[in-house]
């Protein structure tokens, strides 16, 4: 459990932080006393849980809609970002999804433009546009969410979303090299397989049954296991000297 005073006077963005691990980050930030504005994706209007919105009646949070996958998603969203905060201390770039399983012999060009676009271009987008925001932290932190697929390659069909992963943890890398002169810190975390939604609409139960008995904690993790490293990487205090990383979490399912 961190000090509940630890992000207190920071200002932190989240994008895809309407459910799973977004919303769970998003929670425990504003425990530790943050200003958190939430993305929450372009289904906005949708059943949201009653902390956020009394933390949105509060103004610790702030719940910015968004579609990322239309053309000017990402720059109306940095717009009102940038509205809300005129300095960032942290940026969590978690938004992104797999859409679908696409075979590689049958995937279309429409269907290839949205991966890339969701789960790749829009981190780039987003986080060049909250730059100016973030070099006034003076100890910013980039935290973004990659994916244990970026390494493996991912499942059949997940050809896409596998690579749009594994680019987003190159360029985060990146990032941490040229960004380190104006005191900004990049790391990324990566999520194995997760207990959420996500999984829900992407992979059967018998899949997830045969990936939980290879992981050697014996279970799938929760957006719960997750969400404490974002905030351990966003800390100056406890990760300042952290920077072009990515943090695995998946229960050990890397080492069988």
């Amino acid at each position: 459990m961190f000090h509940p005073k630890l992000f207190e006077n920071r200002n932190v963005v989240i994008t895809g932080a309407g459910r799973g691990i977004g919303l769970e980050v998003a929670r425990q930030f504003l425990d530790c006393s943050a200003r958190v504005l939430v993305h929450v994706g372009r289904e906005g209007s949708r059943e949201l849980p009653d902390f956020l919105l009394e933390a949105e009646l509060d103004r610790r949070a702030f719940l910015i809609p968004g579609d990322f996958s239309s053309e000017s998603g990402t720059k109306d969203f940095a717009a009102a970002a940038a509205g809300v905060f005129d300095r960032i201390d942290v940026l969590v770039n978690n938004a992104g999804t797999m859409l679908g399983r696409f075979p590689a012999g049958e995937l279309t060009d429409e269907q290839y433009g949205r991966i890339v676009q969701l789960n790749q271009t829009s981190v780039v987008e987003v986080t060049r546009a909250l730059l100016p925001q973030l070099r006034k932290a003076g100890q910013a932190a980039i935290v973004n969410t990659v994916s244990i697929s970026a390494l493996t390659g991912g499942s059949p069909g997940s050809a896409i979303y596998s690579a749009s992963k594994a680019f987003v943890a190159t360029y985060s890398k990146a990032l941490a090299r040229e960004l380190a002169p104006d005191g900004i810190r990049v790391n990324c975390v990566s999520p194995g397989t997760i207990a959420t939604d996500f999984h829900e609409r992407y992979s059967s139960k018998e899949k997830l049954e045969q990936t939980r008995r290879s992981i050697p904690l014996q279970r799938l993790g929760t957006a719960e296991d997750c969400a404490p490293t974002y905030l351990f990487l966003a800390a100056p205090n406890l990760s300042g000297y952290i920077t072009g990383q990515v943090v695995e979490i998946n229960g050990g399912q890397l080492i069988c």
